[in-house]
């Protein structure tokens, strides 16, 4: 078994609703042969993962798995199985998968993930792991574990992120990682918060720097009269014994720039011992501090926006003997709980041998190679952080007002919007001027899972805190996703421009570029996910109106979660016979995902009209608006019965319908890119934009002007139906280039008056030979004049070859071969075309790249305009 490639994606996609990889792989000459004719696969295999037994497979019995291979099974079938079985031996909690042949060897398999590196190279030893047994070599299992456990421990979300993402998750908010560490983008646009664990993009940076360094910290908060311990600075090791002299045994030593309670040496009572903590801490420190030693117990106090959210008394690590095994021993079982792992992956972290680990014990006359006496209590460091492997016990009912009130005053003096404080004190119930209690440290970036998951007590949910701060209104920008064969850019283009006359800073996306508030900062065909993803991280964007075309959904997926709106045109022949969309059912299936993700609430737009969106109308779970060119439409009429909207033609008027509600919105005439209804798709373009605004909310009257004010030019709508008048003869540019959109414009040009119809003609490379053919037909039949030109990207075809076929077609339907003229280039045969018309010519160019025709064009009227004003000064 060899793989090909991997496609990885990270949001919905036509294979799972869910984040999933796509392994292409070659069986190598297995495709035919099961598990059970390969000698010892199967023995191999189940005592390698033993887990797989509970596999209840596509059968969904117990050991169905097992029973499959005993039957005998194919390996593209054992790898997805191995995959999801070794995921979920790492922790990671992912159930989907399936495998589908491509043709002979050539299989694909999808797998969910979670963590995208991890699960590349789970796939890489999955068919590692397959070849060994086929070929019946060793295969070191257990070593590959231990290194997809390095690799997963450096990209795991650590706790207290992750209880954050829980909670956005639950409140619908989408989640965007960027990067691999811990920072992420919570929603979209103009609304998105950028997170990175429990620092805020409102944190402010000069609050972190001062938290970061301690002394500094005391200094402000001792200013504020708040209370903290007696310390300094300690430059060398006389400045120790004569500060530690001044205030006095016991003291504490700690970094000034540390966290995690690293390097925190506490209740040190006399010189021996202070000598030997600043010795292990001059090691790796290069600024120490001391601090007269504050009895009590050791709090964690959250604030969250300035209050106090929750309180965590935190217990230091400890183990209980047993009279048999020694320290070590007993630590090594108390690590073995699977509630604790490496830093911050699981609630609790397992407990670390260091050196202030084996100082603290060896005050107490214990190594780590002491047996500990039976119920001897004996505890491993004096700090009850959890990142070194202590547990917490929930106070937050327990704390008393003068506290809270201490506490706020602390996080406002230095700055902080999310903080932890430290707490040394008695009672966390009594006020720490009257205990004799002390803050210790504010902490930037705390670690909230004491609080989520506390060894005893109630949870707190301070993720819930930190999101109420973060989102208010619970707003976030109206997202609308547009998809279809023909009309989804002018669709685009026309929703976005109504949003922008209902306010809104529109980001968008479509064949024509990427625009942020009118202004294109990307040119090109923008129909994807990366560029999808632009438009929805930029924090300039109100409201975002995606062109979401098939190739981008294929390729990659949705490059978001939910939309507000969903608008499928139409589906029509086009790209038929690519990355194995071979018929209008399996294009209908890609394009329904765009409708498929729509919020609960949300609505789908879909074409009454359209034969294929029929197919598609029960997979959508939202509510429904069709629209129709036709007001008895049966099926627009079944969804008004249903309680759904209707948008609607009727005599020349648009209407919308619901509930034996009927609204006029707009007459034909004031449909700018109609051209006074002679384009009849551009009437339907307008339904479509219409019902996607309604699904929005925006105001009747803001749609009406939105659609008046709409123009079928290359300002407002590039590169569709564009009409030049140059003297007598009109030049229309347009971008059909298929079956449906070649039909569409010259179906619209045939309600102008002109005396020739010309056609300079093209169709992309990628498309089959029956499609190309067809529009060859199409264009004898429409055309009195024809001139067949090629497109610069020829997509994997030579030169001439799409020229050729084309010919073809147009021959079939018995045009005259003195009509049609073959040049390959398009300005060229443009310009041909121009220089050769007559006066009440009407010339159609179905463009690849506009930009060179648009100056031709303009160079032309620029001629015609100073030869009519010589003739006007003679």
């Amino acid at each position: 078994m060899r793989i090909d490639d991997f496609i990885i994606f990270e949001g919905r996609n036509i294979f799972a609703h869910k984040k999933c990889i796509k392994m292409s792989v070659d069986l190598e000459g297995y495709s035919e042969t099961p598990t059970n004719k390969i000698p010892e696969f199967n023995e191999k295999l189940l005592e390698t993962i033993p887990e797989l037994e509970k596999h209840r497979c596509g059968i969904n019995e117990r050991q169905g798995f097992k029973k499959r291979l005993m039957e005998g099974t194919y390996l593209a079938h054992v790898c997805e199985h191995i995959i999801i079985a070794v995921e979920n031996n790492l922790g990671i909690d992912v159930s989907y998968g399936k495998s589908r042949e491509i043709r002979g060897d050539k299989y694909y398999i999808i797998y969910e993930y979670l963590y995208k590196n991890t699960a590349v190279e789970i796939g890489k030893i999955a068919v590692n792991l397959i070849n060994s047994f086929i070929k019946g070599t060793d295969y070191n299992f257990n070593e590959a574990m231990c290194y997809l456990g390095e690799i997963l421990k450096y990209e795991k979300i650590g706790s207290s992120t992750l209880c954050i993402l829980l909670e956005a998750k639950k409140r619908g908010i989408p989640i965007t990682r960027i990067g691999n560490e811990s920072m992420f983008r919570l929603g979209y646009g103009k609304y998105s918060k950028i997170i990175e664990a429990t620092i805020s993009c409102n944190t402010k940076a000069v609050g972190v720097d001062i938290s970061c360094d301690k002394m500094l910290t005391k200094e402000m908060l001792k200013n504020q009269c708040l209370p903290v311990a007696e310390g300094g600075r300690i430059k060398n090791p006389l400045e120790l014994f004569i500060t530690a002299k001044e205030i006095g045994y016991p003291i504490v030593l700690k970094p000034c720039c540390g966290n995690q309670g690293r390097g925190v040496f506490v209740n040190i009572q006399n010189e021996k011992q202070a000598m030997e903590a600043y010795n292990i801490l001059s090691k790796n420190f290069r600024d120490i501090m001391m601090e007269k030693n504050v009895y009590g117990k050791d709090f964690r106090v959250c604030v969250v926006d300035g209050n106090v959210v929750a309180v965590s008394e935190r217990i230091p690590p400890y183990v209980m003997g047993d009279g048999v095994k020694t320290v070590m021993e007993l630590i090594e079982d108390i690590n073995k709980d699977t509630m604790r792992g490496e830093g911050h992956e699981k609630p609790l972290t397992r407990i670390k041998i260091d050196e202030e680990l084996k100082a603290y014990i060896n005050k107490n006359n214990y190594t780590l190679n002491s047996i500990l006496p039976k119920d001897k209590r004996l505890t491993l460091r004096e700090n009850g952080n959890l990142s070194t492997g202590g547990k917490s016990i929930d106070c937050t009912d327990l704390i008393c007002k003068e506290n809270i009130d201490i506490c706020e005053r602390a996080a406002n003096t230095i700055g902080l919007d999310i903080c932890g404080i430290d707490i040394c004190c008695s009672d966390i119930g009594k006020p720490l001027f009257e205990s004799g209690g002390a803050i210790i440290e504010v902490n930037a970036a705390p670690g909230i899972r004491m609080h989520h998951y506390p060894g005893k007590g109630k949870s707190r949910n301070v993720a819930g805190a930190i999101l109420d701060m973060l989102f208010p209104k619970s707003k976030s920008i109206p997202l609308v996703s547009v998809t279809g064969t023909n009309g989804k850019t002018t669709t685009t283009r026309l929703i976005a421009h109504i949003l922008s006359k209902a306010g809104y800073k529109v980001g968008m996306t479509t064949t024509g570029g990427i625009y942020i508030d009118n202004k294109c900062i990307c040119r090109g065909d923008t129909t994807g996910y990366l560029s999808a993803k632009t438009v929805l991280e930029n924090e300039e964007v109100e409201a975002a109106v995606l062109e979401t075309a098939r190739g981008g959904i294929i390729k990659k997926g949705l490059a978001y979660d939910l939309a507000d709106v969903a608008v499928i045109t139409n589906i029509t022949e086009d790209h038929l016979g690519m990355n194995g969309i071979d018929s209008l059912e399996d294009l209908a299936y890609v394009k329904a995902l765009v409708g498929e993700a729509v919020r609960k609430k949300g609505y789908v737009v879909l074409n009454a009209d359209d034969l294929v969106s029929k197919n598609i109308i029960n997979r959508m779970k939202s509510n429904i608006i069709m629209f129709s060119k036709d007001k008895n439409n049966l099926i627009l009429r079944g969804n008004i019965d249903m309680g759904g909207y209707g948008v609607y033609m009727d005599e020349s008027i648009m209407y919308l319908e619901k509930k034996n509600e009927i609204i006029p919105i707009i007459s034909v005439e004031d449909i700018k890119i109609s051209l006074g209804g002679k384009l009849v798709y551009n009437i339907e373009n307008a339904m479509a934009a219409c019902a996607a605004a309604i699904g929005l909310n925006i105001n009747y009257s803001v749609i009406k002007e939105g659609l008046k004010s709409f123009y079928c030019d290359v300002s407002f709508n590039p590169g569709r139906f564009n009409i030049y008048d140059l003297n007598g003869v009109k030049v229309v540019l347009d971008y059909g280039h298929n079956v449906e959109g070649y039909k569409s414009v010259i179906n619209a040009a045939k309600n102008f008056n002109y005396k020739r119809l010309i056609g300079i003609i093209g169709v992309p490379g990628d498309r089959n030979d029956e499609s190309v053919e067809k529009i060859g037909r199409i264009a004898g039949e429409s055309f009195d004049y024809i001139y067949i030109k090629e497109d610069k990207d020829k997509r994997g075809r030579k030169s001439g070859t799409i020229a050729s076929i084309l010919k073809k077609g147009i021959i079939k339907t018995g045009f005259s071969t003195k009509k049609v003229e073959t040049i390959l280039n398009e300005k060229m045969a443009l310009e041909k075309a121009i220089n050769t018309a007559k006066e009440g010519d009407f010339i159609i160019i179905f463009f690849e790249e506009m930009e060179s025709l648009v100056k031709l064009l303009d160079n032309k009227l620029d001629e015609i305009n100073k030869k009519l004003n010589s003739i006007a000064m003679i």
